[in-house]
């Protein structure tokens, strides 16, 4: 009796087995998930067994590293640029993640910390970022100098680094692979205010520089004047002043005497805009100015009458219209959401606040990131990194390419300025025109300036 026992429970077994296998070869079985719910296990102690779930997608979370100026000189600029890469970054995990080609979804997590403005700082900041906090990927901290001490650590460290707020072009110029620039570069920032001026008035020949003794304001108009002058413009002042100046008044006797036409230079935000407020202050009569980074920033317009015909090179502008279309046009893959999607997400998402282009630069970091993942389909940092080079892509910011040269790796060489001026509209109130280029403009340039 024993024995038909034994015999009918093996003949249960084996044919248990042939009807789960279907007769194919049994691959082994996945490891159960955790339990987490209240409710009892299925019965399985008779009938056919349940069958089996697939498994589910794999979900990995990556650390995005990077510091802000919570304090010091370019809080302003670098507090907008992480609110547009936050912006990105929330967008993302609330939709899930980013699908990879086999089914994983990719999230983002981040690491900062406040650099205060302070290029040491930076270093060493980024240094922990890169052993401590292992970060997968790096975005750069707001300016060009601040950006330059961090490049060193991401290439030490073999970190793919996404520069943005830093347009200096000599950080990609030191033989470094692993960085890669958003912005257009400085020595393109402000060769259109030149292109502007010749095309407003062809008549004016005299041209001042006033700018800021940093590095990325200094590039910009090093470069800026080289190219006047091949245009055939007499520089009759090249100044710059310290970072922290805040009495303009002996580099506005210079400018009197000068007698320019134009004057081109700033640097950013503090100084910018206090230059601007005292040029008018002290009723300096001049047909042209154009200042750095200031002009384009919304509180701009703080300055009530001395921000009139003011105009500021920008990287992005919410009149920018770069659509799919437009990106078919030019025969260039188009990759996330349109302009106006990215104006009202930010306006909702920070009580109000019109992103400035330092807004729209920190989102763009994190589309640049997101599309190389997705392109190359995995998380590895040389499969996306391979991406990077071959990029070629237009999204709501503009065009995206890289030069992938050993003299200038990393340099943004698809991204464009927009030229801005404040100018008034038909109820008196002061609001921002693109001016240039022509084919962008939403309004002829107001000149001379008032």
């Amino acid at each position: 009796m024993k024995r038909i026992f034994a015999l009918f429970v093996v003949l249960l077994f084996v044919g248990a087995l042939i009807t789960a296998c279907g007769g194919s070869t049994a691959e082994p079985a996945a490891e159960p998930a955790a339990d987490t719910s209240s409710e009892p296990a299925a019965d399985t102690s008779a009938g056919d067994a349940p069958a089996a779930e697939a498994p589910a997608a794999e979900e990995v979370t990556l650390v995005i590293g990077f510091t802000t100026s919570q304090t010091g000189a370019q809080n302003v600029s670098s507090t907008r640029q992480v609110n547009g890469l936050l912006l990105w970054m929330n967008q993302v995990n609330e939709a899930g993640g980013l699908e990879l080609s086999d089914g994983t979804r990719v999230k983002f997590d981040y690491v900062t910390y406040d650099d205060e403005s302070n290029t040491d700082r930076v270093q060493e900041l980024y240094t922990r970022l890169a052993t401590e906090d292992n970060a997968d990927f790096l975005i750069s901290p707001y300016s060009s100098g601040l950006t330059a001490a961090s490049a060193v650590i991401a290439e030490q460290y073999g970190k793919v680094m996404i520069t943005t707020g830093a347009a200096s072009d000599s950080a990609y110029q030191q033989g470094y692979t692993m960085v890669y620039q958003a912005y257009t570069p400085a020595s393109r920032y402000l060769t259109g205010a030149v292109d502007l001026l010749k095309q407003t008035d062809p008549s004016v020949t005299k041209i001042a520089f006033v700018y800021e003794n940093d590095k990325f304001s200094t590039d910009v108009v090093t470069a800026a004047k080289d190219y006047a002058e091949s245009q055939g413009y007499e520089i009759v002042l090249y100044e710059g002043y310290d970072s922290e100046t805040t009495d303009f008044g002996p580099f506005i006797n210079k400018i009197e005497d000068a007698a320019p036409d134009a004057i081109l230079g700033g640097g950013h935000f503090q100084d910018g805009s206090t230059f601007a407020r005292q040029i008018a202050e002290k009723n300096i009569s001049v047909k042209f100015f154009t200042l750095l980074v200031a002009p384009p920033e919304p509180d701009f317009a703080d300055l009530g009458q001395a921000a009139l015909g003011v105009i500021g090179p920008s990287q992005w502008e919410p009149l920018a219209a770069f659509t799919p279309e437009s990106a078919a046009a030019a025969g260039l893959d188009w990759y996330g959401i349109l302009g106006d999607e990215f104006v009202s997400t930010y306006e909702a998402a920070y009580d109000g606040e019109e992103p400035s282009y330092h807004s729209a630069g920190g989102y763009a970091a994190g589309l640049i990131l997101a599309n190389a993942i997705e392109k190359a389909g995995s998380v590895d940092p040389d499969a996306v990194r391979n991406q990077l080079e071959s990029m070629d892509l237009l999204t709501f910011y503009g065009h995206v390419k890289f030069d992938t040269s050993a003299e200038n790796h990393g340099l943004q060489i698809g991204h464009s300025m927009v030229y801005i001026q404040w100018q008034e509209d038909s109820a008196g109130n002061l609001v921002k025109q693109v001016v240039w280029p022509m084919e962008g403009a939403t309004s002829e340039t107001l000149y001379p300036k008032p």
